[in-house]
């Protein structure tokens, strides 16, 4: 392989690597998790296929504005100063044009092949992540992440406008299990991280309130997150086999939770923050495995 093919190469990850694949991942299965639940049987292929599209290039889109708008604190945190522009890999200008590139292909889709509702709101979306909560609250506020979690609790909301055209409030339900779940989530990282948040100046909870007061509201959040999780039972969304996954998966949740509270070290953080990505896609799933259930035994 030659110096072009290697250089084109290493370019290509680079592009990749802005978008945030992993993030954008679970995004994109909460956002089909909505649109299975928003039908008895499968979605339409046009619906499934090009929202799942248009959600997916939309948040990555937003995920390379963040890394834009990163870019000068991203090289101080040890955490991300290895990402692709603080490395001088790629400029900002080549990132914000790669950025509306995208953001025009989402909309495309969307508006044309889905319908404008989803577009709209799926833009709208993308702004209050990329720019609100990246320009603004994530530098004016310790509720930072309590405020800007609406734009990452949209998806399960924006899959289902993209199969039925409307807003239901079983798809507002998915959203506010998110919503809830994103504070202890993202706090556990930060909590582990502190002293890089506050090195950069970004008021994150444990900097502005210490650990232990973080560690608190953490557990409040938790278990607040168990009882919305209920939810989908109660709604009729769900059945038992969502309930007891949903009880079992907040059980082991409250537990860390509970844990945190009394453990002082950085080590149990960072399990909680791995632990919570494995607990939405479980969620999620057993809310899939249970909706197709009810509908083999004709009950939805």
């Amino acid at each position: 392989m030659d110096a072009s093919s290697l250089h084109n190469t290493a370019a290509w990850r680079d592009y990749y690597e802005l978008t945030k694949p992993r993030v954008v991942i679970l995004i994109v299965f909460t956002a089909i998790v909505g649109m299975l639940l928003a039908v008895p049987g499968l979605p339409p292929l046009n619906a499934l296929l090009f929202g799942t599209l248009g959600i997916g290039v939309a948040a990555s889109s937003a995920a390379v504005v963040n890394h834009v708008l990163d870019a000068r604190i991203d090289v101080r945190m040890t955490r991300t100063r290895g990402r692709p522009l603080p490395q001088g890999k790629l400029s900002e200008r080549q990132a914000l044009i790669f950025a509306t590139i995208l953001c025009v292909i989402s909309m495309l889709a969307l508006w044309f092949m889905v319908n404008p509702l989803t577009a709209l709101l799926t833009f709208a979306s993308l702004i209050g992540y990329a720019v609100i909560y990246t320009v603004y609250l994530k530098r004016a506020t310790p509720q930072n992440i309590v405020i800007g979690g609406a734009a990452g609790a949209a998806p399960p909301v924006l899959g289902w406008t993209a199969v039925t055209g409307e807003i239901h409030g079983d798809a507002l339900i998915l959203f506010l299990i998110i919503f809830i779940w994103t504070p202890p989530h993202f706090w556990a990282l930060a909590i582990a991280k502190k002293d890089e948040y506050a090195r950069v100046g970004i008021p994150m909870l444990p900097v502005t309130h210490g650990n232990e007061f973080t560690r608190l509201f953490i557990l409040l959040y938790t278990i607040l997150l168990v009882i919305i999780t209920i939810l989908p039972y109660l709604s009729g969304l769900s059945g038992l086999i969502y309930l007891v996954t949903a009880l079992g998966l907040g059980a082991m949740f409250l537990w860390y939770a509970i844990k945190l509270k009394a453990d002082k070290g950085l080590e149990l953080p960072m399990r909680m923050f791995r632990f919570s990505i494995n607990y939405l896609m479980l969620l999620f799933l057993a809310l899939l495995v249970d909706h197709y259930y009810l509908v083999r035994i004709g009950i939805s």
